[in-house]
């Protein structure tokens, strides 16, 4: 691991705990009854000074009897708005559906209401990329009931288990993500054209790492065992993307993979660092002849992470999900 990754990692824990220690009344809110997650950069740790602060609020009830009242979950966002701001971070957008249930997050899943409702993004990222800012109790409820329910068919296959149901819902995100960003593209207008190229270095940096670290964690953890637990997946959740790629690095004897795990992690805290610059200064770049240097080092780190996901493929024993994440 880096120095740089490091100082963000650190920087970040910095500021979510500024906000903690601004918002006990948040957190008495939310008691048992619901968490207020980080997503993007802050829940994946890696938050720049100009980054954004987004996150869900998941209530540890059903959509028909919800724990934290609608008047406890406007108050949540009042105090969130407030304190984002004393911390210097961007103005809070609440986009679209930032709250959800326990119940509605596993009841959704695969329905066509898991992308109208956004339980999908709340769900994916919850397990990919967050950190827990208030209700701890009720994020890790929530997660165990998730992984449930992917994990339905463990019991009568312990020995074997291949966590496809995830892993199909994880490229699914990806998809998603690849899908919106095409289909907004051709919507912008020409003077936006240095936003879309820029959307474009995230959605191949920061988006796919989300996704694939985890895809990552998994085989490794199949290809060592045969079989992925519930408290392997769970693991798996509770460390950040970058995280789970130097877990890998620093448990497998495999030179090759090593050596392409370390050059994934060189290239994001590249991406790290030009990022931290913000968009303002970024945009210039991406308008003009630069963005082609921007382009190839996106396209670069998507084919460091085929390669990585590759080389699972050569194991001749325990490769039955790398072949479910292509067939």
């Amino acid at each position: 691991m880096g120095e740089f990754l490091e100082a963000r990692r650190a920087a970040t824990r910095e500021r979510t705990q500024g906000l903690r220690e601004l918002l006990t009344d948040v957190s008495e809110r939310c008691g048992d009854k619901a968490s207020v997650y980080a997503t993007g950069s802050v829940g994946r740790e890696e938050a720049s000074a100009k980054s954004d602060l987004d996150f869900f609020i998941a209530d540890a009830g059903s959509p028909e009897n919800r724990r934290l009242s609608r008047l406890d979950e406007i108050l949540v966002y009042a105090g969130l708005i407030d304190a984002s701001k004393k911390l210097g971070f961007p103005d809070l957008g609440l986009g679209h559906n930032l709250f959800h249930t326990c119940d509605g997050l596993v009841r959704n899943l695969g329905t066509p209401e898991d992308d109208s409702e956004n339980t999908l993004t709340a769900r994916l990222l919850l397990l990919l990329e967050s950190k827990p800012l208030f209700g701890e109790s009720a994020y890790l409820k929530v997660i165990d009931a998730i992984l449930g329910r992917y994990w339905r068919d463990y019991p009568d296959h312990q020995g074997e288990f291949v966590p496809a149901f995830l892993a199909n819902d994880v490229l699914r995100m990806w998809r998603t993500f690849c899908v919106n960003y095409e289909a907004k593209r051709k919507l912008e207008p020409p003077e936006r054209l240095a936003d879309a190229r820029l959307k474009h270095y995230k959605l191949a940096h920061s988006r796919l790492l989300t996704c694939y670290s985890a895809l990552l964690y998994l085989l490794y953890v199949y290809s060592e065992s045969g079989t992925v637990t519930p408290l392997q997946a769970k693991a798996m959740v509770s460390i950040t993307p970058t995280a789970r790629i130097e877990y890998i690095l620093c448990h497998t004897d495999k030179s090759a993979l090593r050596t392409a795990l370390s050059t994934l992690i060189e290239r994001y805290e590249a991406f790290l660092q030009t990022t931290g610059e913000g968009d303002e200064v970024l945009r210039p770049r991406f308008g003009g002849t630069e963005h082609r240097t921007y382009s190839r080092q996106a396209r670069e780190f998507g084919e460091c992470m085929f390669n990585c996901l590759e080389l699972f493929s050569s194991a001749s024993v325990h490769k039955t999900f790398y072949r479910f994440l292509l067939v």
